[in-house]
């Protein structure tokens, strides 16, 4: 079993999740976050006055998957939050050692 991570642009999240449901994922995570990475963020002008946005707004996505289908996930997840332009964020693989389906008692991959 797999944990994937991946830190988006919000207006992706759509296209992304729409991905995913058509490659089989029953279900993700979702949380507003705020970072940044190269980019280190930009200015911006607001009523004459320049000001630093060093944190930008983006979306991480939590995606518990079997093993089998990492590569499937990260395809879609890449090929759906891609612009080609600086700052579309990344994506984390993690092993995950136990999953618990707290309702019923379920384990390992059935509690996915």
């Amino acid at each position: 079993m797999k944990l994937i991570t991946a830190v988006i642009k919000p207006f992706k999240l759509d296209d992304v999740r729409e991905a995913l449901a058509d490659v089989g994922v029953q279900g993700i995570t979702v949380t507003e976050v705020k970072g940044f990475g190269r980019q280190k963020g930009h200015t911006e002008l607001y009523r004459g006055a320049e000001y630093v946005v060093d944190f930008l707004p983006k979306v991480k996505l939590e995606i518990a998957v079997a093993a089998d289908m990492v590569d499937s996930v990260v395809e879609a997840v890449t090929k759906s939050a891609s612009t080609g332009k600086i700052g579309d964020g990344k994506i984390f693989v993690t092993a995950l050692e136990e999953v618990v389906r707290i309702r019923t008692g379920e384990t390992g991959t059935d509690a996915i």
